[in-house]
């Protein structure tokens, strides 16, 4: 990665519904809406809806199907010479393990992102993500199916213990870890009495939950010696650089990029001004430095 920012799944797409705002080979990594084994039609509507500081999605992981990915959207995200990290998720371990074996032969996958904490599906997700001993036996799968690739784990904030959860995908193979993803919640609708997403419950993302998730990144970073891929709220360079002093090596951008296609961009260009005015040799040197009282 030519830099630490990259797109957080879910909310980029497959880069190329942003390629008309920005130049997409800036980004440190594009990492690509979650993928399944089989196509997916998703949730019903409305699926996204505003709250207060943030927003509730429930997508379902909406997708064509892990063949028609690489036929498509791998192909055309090849040529722009950014790693490309692709999300994947699953009902069960052995969709889990297909997906990993059936991208790994693929080429043009720098790493996989293990999706075990979706909060907007009946199975898998965030039913395996809030169980330590799932998360390993998911974990070894998809190690076993794709030996070759770099193995990102998502953990779920609605896991009793993240930090326990932590250290189990690190222990079954995880080479990195990425947190958090969503939490559980609901808006309901005072005029119609009715929720204001389609399958009742969603996912709250955005500015409202980053002092969670920068917390959370801090416990962890202090539990397991892989490196930690920040996310939850992250709309500027100040944000991303909390992040990194809890303990971050890389940040991932998610919700802002819907309420600005360029919030990617200046927050690279805001690390680099943060690095000159520092005087500071690498934005790495920064990681874990918080200075605790």
């Amino acid at each position: 990665m030519k830099n630490p920012v990259m797109t957080a799944s879910g909310t980029f797409g497959s880069g190329r519904e942003y390629a008309d705002f920005i130049n997409l080979d800036r980004l440190g990594a594009i990492v690509v809406k979650g993928v399944t084994r089989e196509p997916r039609a998703g949730n019903p509507t409305p699926r996204i809806c505003e709250t207060p500081s943030g927003m509730l999605n429930a997508i379902g992981l909406q997708n064509p199907g892990v063949e028609r990915f690489i036929a498509e959207d791998l192909k055309w995200l090849a040529p722009l010479g950014v790693p490309v990290i692709v999300n994947i998720a699953g009902g069960t371990v052995t969709e889990y393990s297909d997906v990993a074996r059936t991208l790994s032969r693929a080429g043009g996958v720098a790493g996989l992102e293990v999706n075990i904490s979706c909060p907007n599906v009946k199975r898998g997700g965030i039913s395996f993500g809030c169980d330590p001993e799932m998360t390993v036996k998911v974990v070894a799968a998809v190690r076993k199916a794709a030996p070759g690739l770099p193995l990102i784990v998502k953990l779920t904030p609605a896991a009793g213990d993240v930090v326990g959860v932590a250290e189990a995908a690190a222990a079954a193979g995880a080479d990195a870890l990425s947190l958090i993803n969503t939490f559980p919640g609901m808006s309901i609708d005072t005029e119609t009495f009715e929720p204001r997403l389609g399958s009742t419950t969603g996912g709250l993302s955005g500015p409202a939950i980053r002092p969670i998730a920068v917390k959370m990144v801090f416990d962890v970073s202090r539990a397991v010696r892989v490196p930690i891929i920040g996310m939850g709220g992250i709309s500027t360079a100040q944000d991303a650089i909390e992040f990194m002093l809890a303990g971050a090596s890389a940040v991932a951008v998610g919700t802002a990029n819907f309420v600005d296609p360029k919030a990617t961009i200046d927050i690279i260009e805001g690390l680099e001004r943060f690095v000159r005015v520092r005087c500071i040799d690498s934005i790495t040197s920064i990681i874990g430095a918080v200075k605790v009282r």
